[in-house]
Formats: structure tokens, sequence, C-alpha cells
């Protein structure tokens, strides 16, 4: 073999295994931690900056809520998370405003931030639309004078 065909040889492993390399994507992964004082938060912090990829952590101590950005996966974070004792769990919770009408009694949440809802399923199957805010339906732009507040 010349050294020309070992550089070849070479560059072809090099390059194949880069294919074969899973990218991971710059996201934003929101847990649920439960956390009571500032040494749970730093431990939290620094157990979560320790994962590979971790670009910048913020905690939310009184929503119990951790954001973690970066080249991540959501599983690997939250295990790492769950690794430091504490309970932790993916975000539970969506804003009011986004679930469909009238809210399902049953995924009430007490422990829920204000303005937020447990996140169900549809039970349906179906798609939920967005809930639109009464005031902004109130009065139609096809037919203006149609005001239904009258």
């Amino acid at each position: 073999m010349g050294v020309g065909a070992t550089l070849e040889y070479i560059s072809d492993l090099i390059s194949s295994a880069h294919k074969h390399k899973k990218k991971k994507q710059f996201q934003t992964v929101n847990l649920k931690v439960r956390m009571d004082c500032d040494g749970c938060e730093l431990k939290v912090k620094k157990t979560l900056f320790s994962l590979s990829g971790v670009k910048n952590v913020e905690i939310n101590r009184k929503q119990q809520k951790v954001t973690v950005t970066g080249y991540v996966e959501a599983s690997k974070v939250l295990k790492k998370a769950k690794s430091t004792g504490k309970k932790a769990e993916i975000w539970p919770y969506v804003p009011y405003n986004l679930v469909a009408q009238p809210y399902a009694a049953q995924a009430y949440d007490k422990k829920a931030p204000p303005g937020f809802v447990r996140k169900v399923e549809n039970p349906t199957g179906g798609i939920v639309t967005r809930y639109e805010d009464p005031y902004i339906t109130m009065f139609s732009d096809d037919n203006p004078n149609a005001c239904s507040v009258m």
C-alpha cells in the first residue's frame, strides 16, 4: 500500500464515521424538578451543566421549572436530572389558553403554575383547536353590524 492509498483509506474511515454519527439538534428541554432550597437548585444546575452539549440552564424554583438549552436529547436531560435524587419529569403543563375549551376538570392540577394547566392527550384523538379570546371574537370583520355585545 502506498502513501496515497493509506491516506485515502483513512479519509474514507473518517468520513464514514461522520455519516453514521447522529447529529443532535439545538433545542430547549423543560423539566419539572422538585427543589426546596438554594442547595437543591445549585446541585441540579451543576449536574445538568455537566451534561455534554448543554449551553444554558435556567431555574425557576417558584414554578419548580428547569429550562435546559443546547445540543441535547430530552431523555438524557431527564435521566441526568433524576440522577440528583430529585423527583423530575418532562414539563407537564401547557398555557391555559392553548387547551381545548371547555377544559377537562379531571386534568385540573392544583400544583400547576398560574396560567398553566396539566397537559392531557385529547381523548377523542381529534385535533385540538387553539382557544380564542372571547373579546376578539365578539366582532365580525365579515359583518361589522353583527355585534354580539348588543
